[in-house]
C-alpha cells in the first residue's frame, strides 16, 4: 500500500511520497522525493505539461500522479507510466491511452486501424480503460510500445514470459514463422523457451529481449535493408550485454563495463559521425554487413542506463548526467535548440544530481524525451 502523499503546493516543487516496500515488521517506510521532466515533441499533449506545443529544454512536472512512478515507456506520441502496487498508470495523449498497475494491464483506442492492437481478441473501440483480460492474475514486469504492437513481459514465468499482440507484418510480434498481419489476442512470443528474459524492448516495426546471460533477441524488420525475421534470433556478438534500447532503425547496447554500442542506420547522425568511429566490432552470420560501433565521444565515461528514440539516443552515466545525440528537430535532445548531434551532448538539469543518493532515469519516445530522479531523503529517525 502505498503510504499518504504529501505534496508542496508552491509550481514546480517536486512531491513527497513514501514508496511501497514490503513491510519489515516496525521499521520505517524510505521516503523520496521523485521529480518527472519532459522535452521535445508535444503537439499530442504526449509531454504532460498542459501545453500542446514542442519544448526545446527540459520542463519540471508539477503532477502528482507521476510521484510514484516506477517505470515509463514512451510511443509514437503516447505515454505508459507504470506506478506502485495499486496505482493506474497515467498516459498523455489527446486521442489514445493506454493504462497498466502493477501486475494488471489496460488498454483503449478509441478508433483507427489501432483497434486491433489493444489485445482484447476483437476490433471494438474502447474510450475507457479496459482491462485486457489475458494479463489477469500475472504478475506484468515489464511493457513496451512500437509504433502498431506491444510486448508484455510476465515475471517468474520462464519459457513463456514474453506475449506479442497487434500489428505483424513485419515479423515484429515474433509469435509464427510465417508472416502475419495482426493478432487481437496475446500470444506466447516463440524462440525464447528455456531462457531467462529480463528485458524487452519495442520501437518501429521491431522487437528485442535480452537475456540473464547477456544475449540480445531481436525480430521484425531487419536493419541496413536485410531480410525480416519472423522469430527471434541471437545477435551474433562475444560481448556480453546488460542493457538493450531499440530505436527506428538503429540498437543501442550496454556492456558490464559500461561502454555503448549501436547497431544499424545513421539518419540525422543518431549513431555517429561515420569519419570519426571509436571502433567497431564485426558481427558474424546474417548480419555481416554492419557491426557494432561503439559511441564516440564517450571515451573514459562510465554508463549505467541507455535510452532510444525514434531517431534520438539518450544515456544517463555514473555521475548522474544525461547526455543526448541524434535528431533535434523536435527539442528532444534538450539542449535548448533544434539541431541535430553528432555527439553526446550532456542536458542541463540543474546541479542538485551531485548528491549520490540521487537516481536517475532517461525514457524516449518518437520525437520527444522524459527524466525521473529519485532522491533518497534522510531518515527522520
Amino acid at each position: 500500500m502505498v503510504a499518504p502523499l504529501m505534496e508542496e503546493t508552491e509550481k514546480g516543487k517536486s512531491a513527497l511520497i513514501n514508496n511501497a516496500k514490503p513491510k519489515i515488521e516496525e521499521e520505517e517506510e524510505e521516503q523520496q522525493v521523485v521529480k518527472v521532466w519532459s522535452w521535445g515533441a508535444g503537439t499530442d499533449g504526449q509531454l504532460g505539461t498542459g501545453r500542446l506545443h514542442d519544448e526545446l529544454s527540459p520542463q519540471l512536472l508539477n503532477l502528482s500522479s507521476l510521484s510514484s512512478v516506477s517505470m515509463l515507456a514512451c510511443g509514437g506520441a503516447h505515454v505508459l507510466a507504470l506506478t506502485s502496487p495499486s496505482s493506474v498508470i497515467d498516459q498523455f495523449h489527446r486521442r489514445e491511452s493506454v493504462f497498466m498497475g502493477e501486475g494488471q494491464f489496460w488498454s483503449v483506442r478509441p478508433r483507427g486501424d489501432g483497434r486491433r492492437l489493444l489485445g482484447h481478441g476483437d476490433y471494438r473501440s474502447h474510450c475507457s480503460p479496459v482491462k485486457v483480460s489475458s494479463f489477469v492474475n500475472k504478475n506484468v514486469d515489464q511493457i513496451a510500445c512500437g509504433m502498431r504492437h506491444s510486448l508484455v513481459l510476465l515475471k517468474d514465468c520462464l519459457g513463456n514470459q514474453v506475449y506479442g499482440f497487434g500489428s505483424g507484418k513485419r515479423g515484429q510480434l515474433g509469435v509464427s514463422k510465417d508472416r502475419i498481419r495482426s493478432v487481437s489476442l496475446p500470444q506466447v512470443t516463440i524462440g525464447l523457451h528455456d531462457i531467462e528474459i529480463v528485458g524487452i524492448s519495442a520501437n518501429g516495426d521491431r522487437s528485442a529481449a535480452l537475456s540473464a546471460e547477456g544475449h540480445l533477441y531481436t525480430w521484425g524488420r531487419g536493419f541496413n535493408s536485410t531480410s525480416d525475421v519472423n522469430c527471434p534470433q541471437s545477435l551474433p556478438s562475444s560481448l556480453s550485454f546488460s542493457q538493450a534500447a531499440l530505436g527506428w532503425n538503429h540498437v543501442l547496447v550496454l556492456t558490464g563495463d559500461g561502454e555503448v554500442f549501436m547497431l544499424g542506420g545513421s539518419h540525422h547522425g543518431m549513431l555517429s559521425d561515420p569519419e570519426r568511429v571509436s571502433s567497431t566490432r564485426p558481427l558474424s552470420g546474417n548480419a555481416s554487413r554492419f557491426a557494432l560501433e561503439k559511441v564516440s565521444n564517450l571515451d573514459g565515461v562510465k554508463v549505467i542506463q541507455i535510452a532510444a528514440g525514434a531517431e534520438h539516443s539518450a544515456v544517463v552515466t555514473e555521475n548522474r548526467a544525461i547526455m543526448t545525440w541524434g535528431w533535434g528537430e523536435h527539442g528532444q535532445l534538450g539542449l535548448g535548440n533544434t539541431c541535430d548531434q553528432i555527439h553526446p551532448k550532456v542536458v542541463n538539469l540543474g546541479d542538485e544530481f551531485q548528491n549520490r543518493d540521487t537516481q536517475l532515469e532517461v525514457f524516449c519516445g518518437s520525437g520527444f524525451t522524459y527524466a525521473i530522479s529519485r532522491h533518497c531523503l534522510p531518515s527522520q529517525t
